[in-house]
């Protein structure tokens, strides 16, 4: 055999050696796939055919499902067919055939949580704080909220007869409401604080929100003095990356570099530019963000503050930098799986959760060490970090709730008495001037006296922590008097706090009863009023030096989020 035959077929042994590797490596991995699934289907055989007692094969199939699922993270889940509509609802789009109006259940009881401005129920005068006692005529007591929503929605054009009980109104209420085409809207409201500054509020990023801020930037900008924007998105969890992407290119130039997606396949990996020539490339912008801020605010937010287009301003947000897509199943089930990571303009990822780590209760417990967070810089050269969510560039404290409040809200006391209050007056002032009176605080104090409600301080915290530990180390028995005289001393007095707290206390209920008279609108003209986040932003953009300052990176503005040594 010739010297040059002999190297060929070591070439062509080469060559093929790859592939021989990689043939084994699939079957290995098509062979562990086949016995995981050959086990899971054997265990699942038994179970349905042995089992003491009877069981759902669906709901034992599901239940195994998301048990597998829950391993990789909170985002990747199963909807069987049943389930489809909740989850357009939820992920997609929020338009359905019912009457605008949202329930809670408290107890036994169901109650009308929100009333939707425009639509049926807010015609039909059903408020919030009414009791449901049947639709159609059948008793409501037993069911689940989703039997209840699927009585109440319907066609859209149809009637439904509710009952409803209501305070001061001695026998239940009956409205037969005709159902119409619900759109709550991805822009809870738009319009002016100022001359100069306009405010949109995006509360998701579902179906159309793109062209429901395009269409409030649009009637924005009619007014001869706007000049800058107050763009919210705290509490806006999310939801399609796409539409980001398009509400992004309002402000940016066409061609700019937005997102980048990366996942193990092609289809799953894709870059996003701006495609159209922006209508806003100028106005000043302050972006809101809070701990709520998710996914697809994330995007938003992140690259405001990547290509130093605007101010970001209020809490650290959530941090969740994956991105899912809906995968179809047989039996028109579908799969939501994370498929991917998202980067925003600078390279950055804002996922702050190592999921693979997991505490007993499968909960990942880890989160990006600063150790490891990576320097990235903006347009301008400020140092941003990726797995720390998006930190703001001003930073604002959430507000501080006091115990007598949180115990008022957690018990829907303050709830129940706002409707109260609405059943009592017939109409209160504007949204941007109503107050509660002196007067009316008093009775609100009476008022409680007739609920229950209990909490306990801080410091009455604390010093539980310290009687237990003196009597646990064998210090109580010599200073049980001073132990117990502190005690007393500490015992908080509920009036003394409602009227310690009387600001805060007024300030809540002014904001249940606005919403009784005024909705959602009224709502958002009655928080500009106290709204410290909003006070910021309408500073920061009143002060052209300090916002050129914070978005060339001058003096403190150099490095955002900075992790701790």
């Amino acid at each position: 055999m010739s010297l040059f035959t002999k190297a060929r077929q070591r070439l062509i042994l080469f060559m093929m050696l790859p592939s021989a590797v990689l043939c084994w490596s699939f079957a290995d991995d098509f062979f562990m796939i086949t016995k995981q699934l050959d086990i899971f289907t054997g265990v699942y055989r038994e179970v349905n055919q042995y089992y003491v007692d009877d069981v759902n094969p669906g709901q034992l199939m599901k239940t195994g499902i998301d048990g597998m699922l829950k391993t990789l993270d909170p985002y990747t889940n199963y909807y069987p067919e049943s389930e489809i509509e909740d989850y357009r609802m939820k992920h997609v789009s929020t338009e359905y055939g019912g009457i605008g109006a949202s329930s809670f259940r408290k107890g036994d009881s169901i109650i009308v949580y929100e009333v939707y401005e425009g639509f049926p129920a807010q015609a039909a005068d059903v408020r919030v704080g009414d009791l449901l006692v049947s639709v159609n005529g059948r008793s409501i007591k037993g069911l689940g909220p989703d039997e209840i929503d699927e009585l109440i929605k319907g066609q859209a054009g149809t009637p439904v007869k509710l009952g409803l009980s209501r305070y001061g109104e001695s026998q239940p209420i009956e409205k037969t409401i005709t159902r119409g085409e619900i759109k709550v809207k991805n822009v809870s409201y738009y319009g002016m604080l100022n001359d100069s500054v306009g405010y949109i509020r995006l509360d998701k990023f579902l179906q159309n929100c793109y062209s429901e801020v395009h269409d409030a930037l649009v009637e924005l900008q009619k007014n001869a003095g706007f000049r800058s924007l107050v763009f919210d998105l705290r509490g806006n969890g999310g939801g399609l990356l796409e539409e980001s992407v398009q509400i992004l290119n309002l402000f940016v130039k066409k061609g700019e570099l937005l997102v980048t997606q990366k996942g193990k396949t092609e289809g799953a990996s894709n870059t996003y530019y701006a495609k159209a020539e922006p209508i806003a490339p100028d106005i000043r912008v302050a972006v809101l963000i809070d701990r709520n801020s998710a996914s697809a605010s994330e995007i938003t937010a992140g690259n405001f503050q990547d290509l130093d287009r605007g101010v970001v301003i209020g809490q650290r947000s959530y941090g969740k930098g994956l991105v899912q897509q809906t995968r179809p199943l047989t039996y028109n089930a579908q799969m939501k799986l994370t498929v991917a990571k998202y980067f925003t303009a600078s390279g950055r990822c804002v996922q702050t959760r190592i999921y693979h780590h997991r505490n007993d209760d499968g909960e990942a417990v880890t989160e990006v060490p600063d150790s490891l967070m990576q320097p990235f810089k903006t347009r301008n050269g400020r140092t941003v970090f990726d797995g720390s969510a998006v930190y703001p560039d001003r930073y604002l404290p959430p507000a501080d709730t006091s115990n007598i409040a949180r115990s008022l809200l957690r018990g829907f006391i303050l709830f129940d008495y706002a409707s109260r209050y609405r059943q009592e007056n017939a109409s209160i002032a504007a949204a941007e001037t109503y107050s509660f009176s002196d007067a009316d605080y008093a009775r609100f104090m009476e008022y409680l006296d007739t609920r229950h409600y209990s909490y306990s301080t801080q410091t009455e915290t604390a010093f539980s922590v310290l009687k237990e530990t003196a009597q646990r180390e064998k210090y109580y028995t010599g200073m049980n008097r001073e132990i117990e005289s502190l005690g007393k001393a500490l015992n908080h007095d509920k009036a003394a706090d409602l009227r310690l707290f009387k600001n805060e206390l007024k300030a809540a209920l002014e904001r249940e009863i606005v919403v009784r008279y005024h909705f959602q609108t009224g709502k958002f003209k009655y928080m500009f009023r106290h709204d410290p986040v909003v006070k910021e932003a309408l500073a920061v953009l009143g002060d052209v030096a300090l916002y050129n300052a914070i978005l060339k990176g001058e003096g403190e503005y150099k490095v955002i989020g900075k992790p701790k040594k």
